[in-house]
């Protein structure tokens, strides 16, 4: 009888542990710390819907590059999306990375990305050219527009390289609706650059394209010369030649870019700190480093992924301080509280998390 009594004693012990720890985890999503009043730290802050998707055709349209149609395997149509819009794509190593849409928005059976192996990048492009065969399937978020076609007189479209992606639905629509619109379109070599035949059949001499390999480096500000008032400059590519039309662009002209790598921050790059309210600790992060990596070193199982301000992983609530805000995913009302720690910093000298 005493076994028997010490048996029951400690199973209705371990019950009442678990039915605590239960609701220790359920009062605050950081569990064992301390919960703050509507915290959305640690939560990934951000909801974006997600399909299950599978490749229904693989296909190479350049020299290093891939290109993948999406498609339901239970057929269901795909959520509607306009010229300039993107997907996240959650490879199978769990890395989150952007792609433009550059097929069809009437096509509701498909969504079409296109890639460019980056042999000393971070690995996704790679995941993406030796994984992701006919048949896989992965998640998709979105889709998302943070680069959406505007009514405008005129169009001047500038694309380097893979960043012929989002600029060519636009080019189908503009052309379709009527509109006057032009091109320069450049790249390494013309076998390097992609949907090239189709873009030329498209807009003929309305198209000017640069070669690097026969002609050297595009002439933004002599291709910028020659648009009207008031047309509307759109432009994706390297860094450099972003930089170029930025430079270039006469006034009376509105400037559209797409990146997909982090802008340079405004900010002083200085030191600051960084306490972690609910962790109770006070970090220093140095200049150099993100905010995302210092805390990472206190908190080592905080979620993060693409390390670029995009996918919104790593969102944090902000509870005190000035952000220097270098993302290119929240909206004006969620800079008002939060930030993404692997890109952003601070204005002042510290930052209070909800961590």
């Amino acid at each position: 009888m005493p076994r028997t009594r010490s048996v029951v004693l400690a199973a209705g012990a371990a019950l009442l542990v678990r039915r605590a720890v239960r609701r220790r985890i359920a009062a605050s999503p950081l569990w064992p710390m301390p919960a703050l009043e509507t915290p959305i730290s640690g939560q990934g802050g951000r909801r974006v819907p997600s399909l299950r998707l599978a490749v229904a055709e693989r296909a190479v349209p350049a020299e290093g590059v891939a290109l993948l149609r999406l498609e339901s395997p239970a057929g269901t149509p795909l959520p509607e999306w306009r010229p300039g819009a993107h997907l996240d794509l959650v490879l199978p190593s769990g890395l989150v990375r952007q792609y433009s849409l550059c097929g069809d928005p009437a096509d509701r059976a498909t969504y079409t990305v296109a890639t460019r192996l980056i042999e000393d990048g971070r690995g996704g492009s790679r995941e993406v050219h030796e994984q992701l065969r006919e048949g896989a399937e992965l998640v998709v978020r979105g889709p998302r527009n943070r680069f959406p076609l505007t009514e405008a007189p005129s169009y001047a479209f500038v694309a380097g390289g893979i960043g012929i992606t989002p600029v060519l639905p636009m080019l189908r629509a503009v052309e379709a609706a009527g509109a006057e619109w032009r091109l320069l379109y450049g790249g390494r070599s013309r076998a390097t650059m992609p949907f090239l035949d189709e873009i030329e059949k498209l807009g003929g001499e309305r198209v000017t394209v640069v070669a690097e390999d026969e002609a050297g480096l595009p002439d933004t500000a002599a291709f910028l010369a020659g648009t009207g008032e008031g047309a509307a400059v759109y432009c994706c590519g390297p860094e450099p030649l972003m930089d170029a039309v930025a430079t270039a662009l006469p006034e009376g002209r509105t400037l559209h870019l797409e990146r997909f790598t982090p802008g340079a921050s405004t900010a002083q790059l200085g030191t600051f700190e960084v306490e972690l309210r609910r962790t109770g600790r006070t970090l220093t992060v140095p200049a150099g480093r993100s905010v995302l990596a210092t805390v990472r070193d206190e908190l080592p199982n905080l979620s993060y992924s693409c390390e670029q301000g995009f996918c919104g992983t790593c969102q944090q609530r902000v509870l005190e301080g000035e952000i220097d805000h270098q993302d290119e995913l929240l909206t004006d009302a969620e800079r008002q509280d939060s930030m993404l720690i692997c890109v952003s910093r601070c204005l002042g000298r510290k930052l209070v998390l909800d961590l």
